[in-house]
This record gives structure tokens, sequence and C-alpha cells, in this order.
């Protein structure tokens, strides 16, 4: 989960702004049916209430498979039956997803030899590896390495990173992000904006379509959007997976190199990987074989078992087949490695925070007027582990994807005050940014593009497998330039969010948070999906956008 907006630290939070904003209901130029909204409050105390009780240590970091998990979809049922919402699963708050857990123990070192020379890199350390086939043992025995520059196969681009190579029974080393990252040209790709083949996911999708045995991205903090630690932390130990179709076809080990340890490779090579990694970002550049080989072994643990999507509704008065979908991750790590002497990964930030303010949503919209149309709230599984239950539901949705009019989605939300900025992940991509803005220009606020587009997180949530499936998408928060502190204050928070609470045990509730910010975006969200649950109106992708083509087909 992107980490767009930071959970400051007990020693750095001051007083609570006493800060209160009137939250305006209707605005020029809606239909007539928005004078209906109601005009609840999000309750901070119950924003509070729910975040600390989804992130403390008896919740046990709420991974999937775990006593975490029951606590945690049970509280969630229990809380959308305590607000009058109705089952959002014929007669279930509840849609199973089969997922196969694999705890992956890879081999202490992955060797690598040939050219007169021979390497170990140790695991963890200067690689991790897993796999997602479902059996005890894979191995990669004297695999020959082949750079395959970002590893991107893109014809509307004039791109194919793989034209004329055969890499079956190979293994790739390819780059993080994609060729406009460093590029400095806004119409080369995307520029500094990540598209989908910069994402790790897009990687080993393609590395799998041209049958190569096995995949290595090169990780480098800035490109990737988080430092090494995330990496080591994440793709270790027990992972879950979709259970895959019949047939599918999946590279034997999958992995990550420090570029500490790709450089050595390459110097094993004869080559020099800033001469490779500059020439990949060229028309002409073609892959190349290494004339080394690689060796790993990983064996598994395998569990099958299903977790649980937690869906819940207000069935809409005038048009209940039409849908707005509310959606936040309830998961996150669990129990893992040791981090200054804690290792329940507590996740407040991500995404107990997204999911309390979904609840506060919910509760909210409850106790208002019926909505004309349908709105649902829809709590998702597995998200850390690669959007697994956001992508379960879109391929096997509750209700249809062209009678669903769009997906609001909430994953971190601000915890240390009002924020004066929206920022929109994906900006430009829809016209649910344009309902936000008249939204948040009620509450005194402005929107912005995400500041830091080249970290693709527009991929790296729950609403990216709406927008797959065409449904448009809205990903916002506040998370730019604090109400009274400014840009700076902002700024400094995030970096030490990045640096010492992501993706660790030290993302964690603290005394003192203020719940004021969190509530200011959540009654934004909410007005916004008033606004389309009391109206005719069905948000449409912009031009440009790659979701346009996939929605109008849904039509035809």
């Amino acid at each position: 989960m992107p980490f767009l907006i930071i959970l400051v630290t007990l020693n750095m939070i001051y007083m609570k702004q006493l800060l209160s904003f009137t939250i305006i209901t209707s605005f020029i130029g809606c239909s007539p049916s928005l004078e209906k909204i109601q005009k609840a409050e999000i309750s901070e105390a119950s924003l509070e209430r729910h975040l600390i009780t989804l992130s403390s240590d008896d919740f046990q970091g709420r991974k999937p498979f775990t006593d975490g998990e029951e606590k945690t979809v049970n509280y969630l049922k229990s809380q959308f039956e305590q607000f009058g919402l109705v089952p959002g699963n014929g007669d279930s708050y509840f849609q199973e997803v089969p997922l196969v857990e694999l705890t992956a123990k890879p081999s202490e070192t992955m060797k690598v030899n040939g050219n007169g020379q021979s390497l170990s890199l140790q695991a963890l350390n200067e690689f991790v590896a897993y796999t997602e086939r479902v059996t005890d043992k894979v191995s990669l025995e004297n695999s020959e390495l082949v750079f395959a520059g970002y590893g991107v196969v893109a014809p509307e681009y004039n791109w194919n990173d793989y034209e004329g190579l055969d890499v079956k029974g190979k293994t790739v080393i390819v780059l993080v992000n994609d060729p406009g990252f460093t590029f400095g040209d806004s119409t080369f790709f995307k520029g500094k904006t990540m598209t989908y083949y910069g994402r790790w996911t897009y990687k080993y999708e393609e590395a799998a379509r041209q049958g190569a045995a096995g995949c290595l991205i090169v990780h480098e903090t800035v490109p990737a959007g988080y430092p090494w630690l995330v990496v080591r932390n994440s793709w270790s130990g027990a992972g879950l997976y979709l259970a895959q179709k019949e047939g599918t076809y999946q590279p034997a080990v999958l992995g990550w190199l420090t570029r500490e340890a790709a450089i050595k490779i390459f110097e094993a090579s004869g080559q020099d990987l800033k001469n490779f990694s500059e020439r990949s970002r060229e028309r002409d550049f073609e892959p190349v074989s290494l004339g080394i080989n690689v060796s790993v072994t990983i064996e598994n643990d395998i569990k099958r078992d299903a977790s649980k999507n937690v869906i819940a509704k207000i069935k809409g008065s005038a048009r209940p087949d039409e849908y707005i979908i509310y959606s936040a991750h309830w998961d996150h790590l669990g129990i893992g490695p040791e981090v200054d002497g804690d290792s329940i990964y507590n996740g407040a930030h991500d995404n107990a925070s997204g999911i309390s303010t979904l609840l506060g949503i919910a509760e909210a919209m409850a106790s208002g007027p019926q909505p004309e149309r349908s709105v649902v709230f829809l709590a998702v599984t597995a998200e850390e582990q690669g959007l697994l239950g956001s992508k379960y539901y879109a391929e096997n949705p509750t209700y249809p994807p062209d009678k669903t009019v769009a997906n609001i989605n909430m994953d971190g939300i601000t915890a240390f005050g009002p924020m004066k900025d929206l920022t929109i992940v994906g900006f430009g991509q829809s016209e649910l940014e344009d309902i936000a803005k008249k939204v948040a220009k009620s509450q005194g606020r402005y929107i912005i593009p995400d500041p830091n587009p080249g970290k693709g997180y527009f991929f790296r949530s729950d609403h990216f497998q709406f927008a797959k499936a065409g449904i448009p998408a809205l990903y916002a928060s506040g998370s730019y330039e604090h109400m009274t502190e400014g840009v700076g204050y902002v700024d400094s928070l995030n970096q030490i969010y990045l640096n010492t609470q992501y993706h660790r045990p030290q993302d964690e509730y603290q005394r003192g948070w203020t719940f004021d910010g969190m509530k200011l975006d959540g009654e934004l969200m909410m007005e916004v999906g008033n606004h389309l649950a009391n109206s005719e109106e069905w948000p449409k992708w912009k031009d440009g956008s790659e979701f346009k083509s996939i929605r109008e087909a849904s039509y035809k």
C-alpha cells in the first residue's frame, strides 16, 4: 500500500488542531436529487475506536489464514449489522476467496557461475526468491542469465524488450519501473508517471508469457518507490496467491536482486550494469545473454484455504440494481521478522485507517435517507499479497460491472490532522475527480495530481482491479499540505514513515493521534458517493485513459 500519508509518531504530534469544517452537501451543477443528501457527520470517536481495535496486538496484524483474520472479519460483520446494513453477498456478509499459502524457503545462497567467475549471493541481504508454483520444490540449475532491459512488451509504444529473444529455460534480469521514468520526456511512455509496464506484477506476468524459467528484478529505491527492507519483508516467508487455473504457466523462480548484487553479476559477466541500464532506455536496445548461469532452490510448505472479503449494502430506493462500491483492504502482514524488539505488524495506517474510514462512512450513510442507488461496502482481503481479494471480486463480481457506477477506494488516511489538499492518484483518468474537486472546494480545499507519479501508486491499491474491469475508480486523500503546518511538515513526516514505519511493526497506533483529518477525508468521499447515489450520472473514463475502451465495450 502506498504511503501517500504517514502516521506521525507521538513525539511529533502537537496539540490537536481545534479546527472545524462545515461540509457543504450540495454544489452548483448537481442534480436536484442532491437536496436529499443526508447531513449526518462521521464520528471521530468511532474512527478512533475502530482504528485502535483493528490495529491492536490482539488482532495479530490481520493476516489472512490466521486468528487475526477471524477476529477482523467478524468485527467488520458485527459493525455492519449494528449500523443496519444488509448482507452484500446474497444472505451472507462474506465472499470466500480461495487462496494458496506458500511458505518459501530458498537456499541460503544463490550461485552464479561462468566466464571463469563464481559468486554466492546471500538470501535476504542480496536477493529474495520465491515461487508461485504449487509444488514442494523448484529449482534453477545452471539457468542461463539474460538481461532483458525493463522486461516490457508495449505495442502502443513500439517497444519490445524480448524481441528476437527465446528465454525458455532461461532466467531474465530486468529493471524496476519503465523506460520513461528517467528519460525526461513526458511523451515517452508517460514520463515519470509509471505505467503498468513498470509494476513488478507486470514484469512477472510478461516473463511468464515469454516462457522464462526465472525472473529477477533489480531493486532501486527511487524507481521502486520503497527501500530494500520492504522487499525483504514482503517477499520472504509465507505468501498468498489465488489458485492458478489449470494450464497456467508460471516461471519456476521469481525474485529481486539488490542493485549491489546485480552489479556483482554484471561484473562477473564482464559487463557494466550502468551502461546496460542507460542502453535499456534506447529504442534500439537489444536483450543480451550475460554468458553466466544461476542456480537456486526453493522448498515450499503448502496450505490451501479460503480467506474472506466482507460485503455489506444499503439498498437503493429507486435504482437498487445500480451500485456505488466503497472499498478498503482489511489485511496487513501479521506476525513477521522482529524489528526493534517487535514482531507484530499492526498496520495502523496500512490499512486500519482506511477500513475505519469505510466503517465511518457506512455508519453515517446508514443513519441518513435511503439513497436512490445501492451503496456497497467491500472490505477486501490479501491486498498486501498482490491485490488478491479485489482481484477475486473483480473476476467473480457480486454486482455486475456494467451496473457498477463507480468504485471509491480508501488506503492510508491521515491521522495527524486535516489537509488542505486532496491528492488524486491517477489524476486525469476519470470524471470522478471532477466531482471530488467540487466537494473539496466546498471544504475549502483544492485538488492536485499525485506529486510522485513514478512510484506507481495507481497500481498499488484495490481500485486498480476495478479499473481493469472498466469501472471508474477514485483513489484520493489529503497527503500534501497540512491545513496549518504546511507542505514541509507533511513531507518530513512522509520520510519518517517511509524509513521507520512502512511495512514494519512500528506502524502502530499511538496516543495523541488526531482524527479530524480522517473525518474530513471520509466526509469528502461520502459526499462523492452521495452525489452518485442520488443522481442518474454515470461518470466516464477520460480520453487517453487505458481503461476507457474496457468500459465502453461493456455497454455494447
